[in-house]
């Protein structure tokens, strides 16, 4: 038994289990991927919010940034499911992914900004980032996307926990992490 496996087997509860099946039969369709993140969007969302979903363990936060649990990582790397956890006034740095991703919020708001990448008319002058859209996404609240144009920075603005689940198309058990590029460009806010 592999150390991943042996993590799988250790941090999963029966509703995990069905969403992984779930999760794993809309990607094993190998649809492009707008169209797969919105097919795991539509099996995330029914178990949203509740309380057989995750184990206390994998709701944990840190009180210096917000948390990863990787909760699943398909054996053949296709995707990996991730809880993250963010405590009141944790969020991420302006970022892209490095495959498609859906999120859902299981517990709490996370408030996100969406960007734009602008290339520079003058050569010699940097790209600029302009903000598109913000976003408050409620818990039950799902969303989906693929690069590129999938820059954004998310954090949570509440008074309480916030816990959302992310579905990457990757494997995030080798890579470490989603992102593919932080952002620390000019920003039009």
């Amino acid at each position: 038994m592999t150390t991943s496996t042996a993590f799988r087997a250790a941090c999963t509860t029966s509703r995990l289990d069905a969403l992984i099946a779930e999760v794993r039969e809309a990607v094993g369709r190998g649809l492009p991927p707008d169209p797969t993140a919105y097919l795991v969007g539509e099996r995330l969302a029914p178990h949203l919010g509740a309380d057989d979903l995750l184990t206390p363990e994998q709701c944990e936060s840190d009180p210096e940034r917000y948390r990863q649990h990787l909760l699943h990582a398909e054996h053949d790397g296709s995707f990996s499911v991730v809880a993250l956890v963010w405590l009141p006034g944790q969020g991420t740095s302006v970022h892209d992914h490095v495959s498609w991703c859906t999120t859902g919020v299981h517990e709490g708001e996370e408030y996100e900004r969406r960007y734009r990448l602008l290339p520079s008319a003058n050569p010699g002058t940097a790209a600029r980032l302009v903000a598109t859209e913000d976003v408050v996404n409620a818990r039950g609240a799902v969303c989906g996307f693929a690069p590129p144009g999938d820059i954004h920075r998310v954090w949570n603005a509440g008074t309480g926990r916030a816990i959302s689940l992310h579905v990457y198309g990757a494997d995030i058990s080798r890579l470490g992490t989603s992102v593919r590029r932080v952002y620390e460009l000019p920003a039009d806010c």
